[in-house]
């Protein structure tokens, strides 16, 4: 029988990202947390930490980070109770800006097409 290829770690981060995903959308009644999304869950070889990574859609960031973290004791007693893992991960909550980094990326390429396009006309 060969051994499967995929990492324990990676089985258990991808139901944790399912499990905290619905814990922000089902159970968090913080009012600072808005609309929130768990975008990764990147869990260490042993297990013993998971950072957490957000997309934070309403509100000011730092405030829904605040909330974040004051409700991860919340959020990890929740995970014990829905998986069974003899520890439960220390969870590290970090905000995941790389959709607004695409974003700019895309405003960028954008405008050098429309600069471009404004120049070429003008050579002919």
């Amino acid at each position: 029988m060969s051994k499967p290829t995929y990492k324990r770690s990676a089985r258990v981060s991808d139901q944790m990202h399912h499990e905290i995903a619905d814990i922000f959308a089902r159970k968090l009644k913080d009012p600072r947390v808005g609309f929130v999304t768990v975008t990764g869950v990147d869990l260490s070889n042993d297990l013993r930490n998971a950072k957490i990574f957000v997309s934070i859609y309403s509100g000011d960031k730092q405030e829904t980070l605040k909330g974040i973290k004051s409700a991860s004791a919340f959020i990890r007693s929740e995970l014990a109770r829905r998986m069974r893992m003899k520890f439960v991960p220390e969870l590290l909550f970090r905000v995941d800006e790389s959709a607004e980094r695409g974003a700019h990326l895309m405003e960028m390429l954008e405008s050098l097409h429309t600069e471009k396009g404004k120049t070429g006309s003008e050579d002919e």
